[in-house]
């Protein structure tokens, strides 16, 4: 059986496209319905229904498709071991929150081209439940985690750092020039710019929010910390984001934070799916984020 059948196996399952498959694999979409008829007729069973909007995994293919990713992660590990002494290449994908986009992973990227510069990284934007899923699926490599709590099937997640919260608003806003603690009841009629569901920090003051009797607060979702931080910034409302991410802001007095309910730190785990090999560029780029956050 040809590993490359193997692989059109794999991503069309990934994908349940054969364009998408065909695109990822840089081949005619004729050549990925070729191998996926090849490898039906090899082991004499249908692995998709074709579908008017793509292809969906059979029950044989269900159960080929572990089978087959453990068949390609192998060939990988012998082809690194083959290696030997090369240089550490390839392209990693990351998982991770928006906010750590702009905040600590440039200056990994920045370090891996030092010491791997034949490493290429690509970043995606994600939440919690869409990075877990791109690592089972494997879109992802790594995927960076902001939960307290990671217990999730096929997915390791170990804790790497922990990032403490900012509750920020306008210096002209009100609350900035409050010399006692703003109260939850006092909170939940304000206006808040939050990230987008899935950001477990914003879902969380969300939920603590309305659990405020009679609370009325007018909450709106952004997919970037750009996007929040300047409506904040323009006195428009409050929000809540890693101190990392309006550290600047503060320090030049464009955001003020404001006294009020603790808020935790914010856990960052890094994650990895259980069985799958992480080949040589991936771990690279874990070892140049461990060794950045404890610089």
């Amino acid at each position: 059986m040809e590993t490359r059948l193997l692989r059109t196996f794999t991503t069309l399952a990934r994908t349940g496209s054969f364009t998408a498959a065909a695109a990822e694999l840089h081949l005619a979409q004729s050549t990925v319905t070729v191998h996926i008829r090849a490898l039906e007729r090899e082991l004499g069973t249908r692995l998709f229904d074709r579908l008017p909007k793509g292809a969906l995994l059979t029950e044989s293919g269900r159960r080929m498709l572990e089978g087959a990713e453990d068949v390609l992660d192998a060939v990988a590990r012998l082809r690194a071991a083959c290696d030997g002494e090369g240089a550490v290449g390839g392209r990693v994908v990351v998982g991770t929150p928006e906010s750590l986009c702009s905040t600590w992973l440039p200056g990994v990227i920045a370090a891996l081209r030092t010491s791997h510069p034949e490493v290429d990284v690509h970043l995606y934007g994600a939440g919690t439940a869409q990075c877990v899923d791109g690592l089972r699926s494997g879109r992802l490599d790594l995927a960076l985690l902001l939960e307290d709590e990671a217990d999730f099937p096929d997915v390791t997640a170990e804790t790497i750092a922990r990032e403490p919260l900012a509750l920020v608003c306008s210096p002209s806003h009100p609350l900035a020039a409050r010399a006692h603690a703003v109260t939850w009841a006092e909170l939940a009629a304000e206006s808040f710019f939050l990230l987008e569901q899935g950001c477990s920090y914003s879902d969380e003051l969300e939920r603590k929010l309305l659990a405020v009797p009679g609370a009325r607060p007018r909450l709106t979702r952004f997919g970037n910390v750009d996007a929040a931080r300047s409506c904040v910034a323009a006195g428009l409302g409050l929000t809540l984001l890693p101190l990392t991410t309006v550290d600047e802001q503060l320090r030049q007095g464009q955001l003020a934070r404001i006294r009020g309910p603790r808020f935790a730190e914010v856990t960052v785990r890094l994650a990895r799916h259980r069985r799958r090999w992480a080949a040589p560029a991936a771990q690279a780029f874990a070892q140049e984020l461990v060794q950045h956050l404890s610089d």
